[in-house]
């Protein structure tokens, strides 16, 4: 068992004994984190959350309630997962095979989602694996994500589609006075555009 030390775990949560926390984190009512899940340092698993077999998160990342992040996800560091989303695993799914018999866990193969760091997974949004999603890029809430979503792209729609640019502070990126630049309004700072890519340019 994993030492849990300066860890939070309320009675009510279903924890498996092989499963890595890291310190600070806190894990509430009824979620659920299973077998070699590993989670970074000040995580926050709301209640209801289910965190996969296998699942790797990183540092200072959020799941919020009634989240599924089945296995094999995969999440950068700061990554804000909200209520009811879901990232699947499973690109064609069924119970059953063609013979009647029901799937087990040999009968197919599972693929997961990648988050880049601090990117934000809106209220209900699901994202179908095998998907990426960029760093610092917002999903927004009742998306449904079938492709790549590059870093610092602002998506929504089902199917999920580029409707802007988000900065690292959250909140959507407006035009620069030069062509192809985008400034943050929060904090001023600058990104360039290029061949649908978005790149920072200044701290």
């Amino acid at each position: 068992m994993t030492e849990r030390t300066e860890v939070r775990i309320v009675e009510s949560a279903d924890v498996s004994d092989d499963a890595e926390i890291g310190a600070g984190s806190s894990i509430w009512h009824l979620a659920q984190v299973r077998e070699r899940a590993r989670l970074g340092e000040n995580c926050i698993i709301g209640r209801g959350a289910y965190v996969g077999t296998g699942v790797v998160m990183g540092d200072n990342c959020k799941v919020q309630n009634y989240a599924l992040v089945y296995e094999p996800a995969r999440l950068a560091d700061g990554v804000f997962i909200g209520p009811a989303v879901v990232l699947t695993n499973d690109t064609y799914p069924r119970a059953i095979n063609a013979d009647g018999t029901l799937k087990s866990a040999h009968d197919w193969e599972p693929v997961g989602v990648t988050i880049g760091r601090g990117a934000a997974i809106g209220a209900r949004a699901t994202c179908v694996a095998p998907v990426t999603i960029g760093a610092w890029a917002t999903v927004a809430a009742g998306a449904v994500v079938v492709k790549d979503v590059p870093d610092y792209a602002l998506v929504a729609g089902v199917p999920a589609k580029r409707i802007g640019w988000v900065g690292e502070a959250g909140v959507p990126l407006t035009a620069g006075d030069e062509a192809g630049t985008w400034i943050c309004p929060q904090n001023g700072s600058t990104y360039r555009e290029q061949n649908g890519t978005l790149t920072k340019e200044n701290a």
